[in-house]
């Protein structure tokens, strides 16, 4: 028999609409099987909410708006445990605040989606402008050793498709996934074609046994749900395999955190996605992600259709960093162009993989790059010399 889910969305079957990239990726949650959501409302990301809470009852869902981003992380957290396939979106100010739960759901090995549709700061900053100043917060926001896995969309398109990928990673390791969105991509309006649904790839959650510890004995173990005739234990404090607080053995720290790294660091490849586009003779690489991609890509375009091998790499898998392709382009070319939306925040993680120079083009202010910004500094720079294009303050 035919879920409510599935009458539903089975309606956009093989569909074009256009859409914003926020509503883009609440239909990919859906598809993805999210059934909760709760969150707060802020720009840019509200729409996303706006659809949430108009779709997730028609699929036998839930819809609750939090009285800020603290508690809407919180009610996430619960609702997976519970059993639930959950998620929140929030723009800079809010992800600010999820921080603290963010370092619970890894320490709770805890899977869920956070879409953080990236503004202008610090602070309020510019609260209705694009920006990508949030790139390194999702690495490094909470404290602690920890990794975490974030991916960054260019496209309407890919906010759908990321979004399922953002579901299915946070299942299959048992770790929060951060979406990188951004203003420019969430405000942005595209035609997407949906997939049939029964043709989307869903990571379903592995539960474990009831003899089966919850908190260890694999890299990623199964999870308990509440609510199953067992007693489950989770808690934020360092713990062992049962989920019991061990706050003073250092051995079980040590081996709490190192696996909860090492579960994705040995992962990287599996999980890291990339867009590679080399060229014979290039002298000069471009690496960019999420909306500035977009002019970027177009700025490697004329600049090979005015003679100038140019090399070409997107990051869709921002976190972990996606080392090896890095390095690939570093070993190709003598000078790296980073064009982002913040003061070179990419550009100083690339810089750890090369000895050739790299040169950030920053631009903040709410305002995107251009292609004629980004080919302009493709010419002055092309021939390797390694004059730079923009300075950090």
């Amino acid at each position: 028999m035919m879920t409510q889910r599935q009458s539903r969305l089975s309606g956009f079957d093989n569909r074009t609409l256009f859409l914003l990239g926020d509503e883009a990726a609440a239909y990919g949650a859906l598809y993805a099987g999210c059934d909760f959501f709760a969150g707060y409302p802020i720009t840019p990301a509200s729409e996303i909410a706006e659809v949430m809470s108009r779709e997730l009852p028609r699929v036998d869902g839930y819809y609750v708006q939090m009285e800020d981003e603290i508690a809407s992380l919180s009610a996430v957290i619960g609702a997976v445990w519970a059993g639930a396939k959950a998620m929140t979106a929030t723009s800079g100010p809010g992800f600010s605040l999820m921080q603290e739960n963010i370092g619970y759901a890894i320490m709770t090995e805890t899977p869920c989606v956070i879409i953080d549709v990236q503004r202008s700061g610090p602070s309020t900053g510019q609260a209705t402008k694009p920006a990508q100043g949030d790139v390194l917060q999702a690495r490094w926001g909470t404290h602690g050793d920890h990794e975490i896995i974030a991916l960054a969309p260019s496209s309407v398109q890919e906010c759908f498709e990321l979004t399922v990928e953002s579901f299915n990673l946070a299942e299959k390791y048992r770790i929060p996934v951060i979406l990188l969105m951004d203003g420019e991509i969430g405000h942005l309006r595209e035609s997407i074609t949906f997939p049939a649904y029964e043709d989307v790839a869903r990571e379903e959650r592995r539960l474990a046994e009831p003899e089966v510890e919850s908190f260890g004995g694999e890299d990623v173990p199964p999870m308990s749900h509440f609510g199953e005739g067992r007693f489950i234990h989770v808690t934020g404090s360092t713990h062992k395999a049962s989920g019991m607080r061990d706050v003073s053995t250092q051995a079980v720290h040590e081996d709490l955190v190192t696996r909860l790294c090492r579960k994705i660091v040995d992962a990287c490849a599996e999980i890291s996605s990339v867009e590679e586009d080399f060229v014979d003779g290039a002298k000069i690489g471009v690496l960019a992600y999420g909306a500035t991609a977009r002019p970027a890509r177009g700025a490697v375009l004329e600049a090979r259709r005015a003679g100038c091998a140019v090399d070409f790499l997107r990051l869709i898998t921002i976190w972990p960093f996606p080392e090896e392709a890095v390095k690939r382009l570093a070993d190709r070319v003598d000078t790296i162009l980073v064009p982002e939306m913040n003061l070179g925040q990419i550009a100083r993680e690339v810089e750890r993989f090369t000895a050739a120079p790299v040169l950030p083009l920053s631009k903040i202010g709410g305002v995107p790059h251009t292609i004629d910004e980004i080919l302009d500094a493709i010419r002055a720079n092309g021939s390797g010399s390694g004059s730079t294009v923009g300075q950090r303050p």
